[in-house]
Parts: structure tokens; sequence; C-alpha cells
């Protein structure tokens, strides 16, 4: 199994910046890629970025420019770098990793204020 644990989550003002992180513990080894996902209140939740072993990434449209996915080695931890956030940013933010079963954090409230 595999434990995350999300962190970095807050208030921030429109056109602002946030890093959250992800720490993974347990059976790392076998996680072969990681993301975030999000969900704002009354919506379902979505993809927002992914990262694999190789480093390949993957963004939603509504992030890409914006958003950076990165991970130290051994994904620990993993990173989510947003800058210029909008209010429609606002949401919960769930860390998930694929071994390929998928695991998931409990996530970290982003809410950005316009």
């Amino acid at each position: 199994q595999v434990q995350l644990v999300e962190s970095g989550g807050g208030l921030v003002q429109a056109g602002g910046s946030l890093r959250l992180s992800c720490s993974a513990s347990g059976c790392i080894f076998s996680i072969g890629s990681m993301g975030w996902y999000r969900q704002a209140p009354g919506k379902e939740r979505e993809l927002v970025a992914t990262i694999d072993t190789g480093g390949y990434t993957n963004y939603a449209d509504s992030v890409k420019g914006r958003f950076t996915i990165s991970s130290n080695p051994h994904w620990n931890p993993l990173y989510l770098q947003m800058k210029n956030l909008k209010s429609e940013d606002t949401a919960m933010y769930y860390c998930t990793a694929w071994t390929p079963l998928k695991y998931w954090g409990q996530g970290t409230q982003v809410t950005v204020s316009s």
C-alpha cells in the first residue's frame, strides 16, 4: 500500500502563487506515476497534472502554462507549483499515485480570492 499526505494549501489572492507538496510512504517503489486532481464544490473531480517515472508530464488545458508538476527522487515529495492563480482554481486538491492501483491523499484546500 501507499500512503499520501498533502500540504501547502491555503488562501491566496488572484494572481498569486502556491506550492503544494505530497509525501508518499509505504510501497513507493511500486509507484509508476503520480498526479494531482482537484474538486470544486458541486463539480466533478478533475485531473490537473500527472508525472511518470520518466519525468513525462501532462496537464489539463485549464492549467497549462501556470502549473508545474515535479518530483524529487523516489516521489518524495511530489510538488505542484501553481502560479497566476484564478478564482476558478479554488478547489480541494488531491495527490494520487498509480501502482497501478490508485491511491489518494486526504486533500488540501486551495482558495483563491478575487
